[in-house]
């Protein structure tokens, strides 16, 4: 370790001031030096990965290059291509670069908690401030890591059928990167204090659902020992009939015919993104991919079923195989909508009656609307219809998946399965409504980081989706605890929690995490019902 001091004369004494404290540690690749910051090492920027532009777009990446001497780790590494983000470099196609925050470089086994970001599969980064490792390193004693990876038309465009065998896998780069990084967690992670044999992966919206993909790839399977999917419920992802659709559109936006395909090796990567831009992207982890290909022309960027790197959907019809003697925790938070409707400013719901909000549900659900609304209606006769219109629309983005996973992997009978709903309330309203934000899409991940916690003397209170009371800090905590706990043993526990019971098909109990968590069985009962009575929910009684 290394530190910087500054002298300052004062009043004929001499201050040293420390400035910066740095630390070293070697790679399979070559030294590097990282930051100690109030207890914590941290090494942003580190590249796990070689080179994946001009001759090497659209292929596989390999290693990353060898360097001699020390290289400075300091700063965070260019995020795969997309608008420019606040606080990181100018995003690249060479994004290769991953983040660790350790407690310390010291031989010690800590669980490895691998994190893959959300974003769909189109933006993101493994520096987005909200899910900084650093208070998950300090307070729970765990080793924190996130990739940058390819996104969109650069990490997912199917070429298999056109190209050569180079780029056989195509369709599912970006996944294979996150690949890549969890191998160089195996081969490097010691010398960070964590343990290679001990590695959880989990991740949040795309994230989940690239976290379901590793869960089901050969080529990550030796990599990690349990899964948390969260709010991004993988239960299926693309066939190579519905990227195939996508590739064709945007062969035709650039006026390539497919036997020239190579030509896309010279289309600048700014107007990819701007041909990306122009092709509708639907979330693969919501139910409408049960669908029929020919419903939808264009599926847009995400993971695909080529039957090399993803050989099967990942619970789709069963949970596959390959996992099935890793735990799993699956859930989402209670009030998902409201995250899309603040991003979209749609203000609409919040002020519709009954009847209006049965209109508006039946643009997804047609003649089932009605059904939907009157059960929600009978089992929470308190609520009001702008409350009935977001627990509708939240379970179907994000909870029927959930449940789906959770059955599926219960009844095959192999490690357990654990079901969450995050519950913690958050008073921030809605812009332009007085409605409030409760516990929407994406406000986990703060607290999961436990990145919620009391400001520092002379700090200024922060305030984000969490709200502004002040127990959300111990909900934070509880939520931090139990993860790095499931981590660290393959339980989940919280001292201030219940005993969390593994999934089961007879008493389906539910972790309610809040201020207070609750252990619910069947929950949703009716609700449940209703859902696989229309077609929503595949059954399982």
């Amino acid at each position: 370790m290394a530190t910087a001091i500054a002298t300052i004369p004062l009043s004929g004494w001499t201050y040293s001031k420390r400035e910066e404290e740095y630390i070293t540690s070697d790679t399979l690749y070559g030294k590097i030096r990282g930051q100690r910051v109030e207890g914590v090492n941290i090494f942003k920027g580190v590249p796990y990965g070689g080179k994946i532009s001009g001759t090497n777009r659209f292929k596989k990446a390999g290693p990353p290059e060898s360097w001699t001497g020390v290289r400075d780790t300091l700063e965070l590494g260019a995020p795969a291509i997309q608008n420019p983000r606040r606080g990181e470099p100018e995003p690249s196609e060479d994004c290769l670069f991953l983040n660790v925050w350790t407690p310390a470089n010291d031989g010690k086994k800590r669980a490895v908690m691998f994190y893959s970001h959300g974003g769909g599969y189109v933006n993101g980064s493994g520096g987005s401030g909200g899910q900084d490792g650093a208070n998950l390193a300090r307070n729970f004693d765990v080793v924190v890591v996130q990739t940058n990876h390819r996104l969109g038309l650069l990490g997912f465009l199917y070429l298999d059928e056109i190209a050569g065998e180079e780029y056989q896998g195509s369709g599912n780069r970006g996944v294979q990167d996150i690949a890549l990084g969890l191998k160089w967690v195996h081969e490097n992670i010691a010398n960070f204090g964590g343990d290679p044999d001990n590695v959880m992966i989990f991740g949040e919206s795309g994230g989940g659902g690239k976290t379901a993909c590793l869960y089901a790839m050969p080529e990550a399977a030796p990599y990690f020992n349990k899964t948390s999917i969260e709010s991004g419920p993988g239960v299926r992802m693309l066939s190579k009939e519905q990227a195939k659709k996508t590739t064709d559109a945007v062969l035709k936006a650039l006026n390539i015919a497919p036997e020239n395909w190579k030509e896309l090796l010279e289309v600048p990567a700014s107007k990819l993104f701007e041909i990306q831009n122009s092709i509708p992207n639907v979330p693969p982890f919501q139910p409408q991919f049960l669908g029929n290909p020919q419903d939808n022309p264009i599926w847009g960027f995400g993971p695909v079923i080529d039957g090399k790197v993803l050989p099967h959907h990942p619970f789709d019809p069963k949970a596959v195989e390959i996992s099935k003697n890793k735990p799993l925790l699956v859930g989402w938070n209670e009030d998902e909508y409201n995250f899309f409707a603040w991003q979209r400013r749609d203000t609409a719901p919040y002020s519709m009656n009954f009847e209006q909000i049965t209109e508006r549900l039946a643009e997804s659900f047609g003649e089932d609307a009605t059904k939907l609304v009157e059960t929600y209606r009978k089992v929470n006769p308190q609520a009001s219809a702008p409350d009935i219109f977001v627990a509708i629309s939240s379970i179907n983005m994000m909870g029927l998946g959930s449940i789906e996973i959770a059955e599926k992997k219960a009844i095959q009978g192999g490690a357990p399965v654990y079901l969450y709903n995050f519950g913690y309330k958050s008073d921030m309203k809605i812009p332009g409504t007085d409605y409030e934000m409760g516990t929407p899409h994406a406000m986990d991940i703060s607290f999961k980081f436990n990145n919620e916690v009391p400001p520092k003397e002379g700090e200024a209170p922060r305030m984000g989706f969490g709200g502004s009371k002040p127990d959300r800090f111990h909900a934070s905590h509880n939520f931090a605890e139990l993860w790095t706990n499931f981590a660290k043993t393959g339980i989940p526990s919280a001292k201030d929690a219940p005993a969390w019971p593994a999934y089961n098909l007879e008493t389906r109990p539910t972790l309610r995490i809040d201020v207070k968590c609750e252990v619910i069985e069947d929950r949703f009962h009716e609700e449940l019902q209703t859902w696989r009575e229309i077609g929503k929910l595949v059954s399982t009684n």
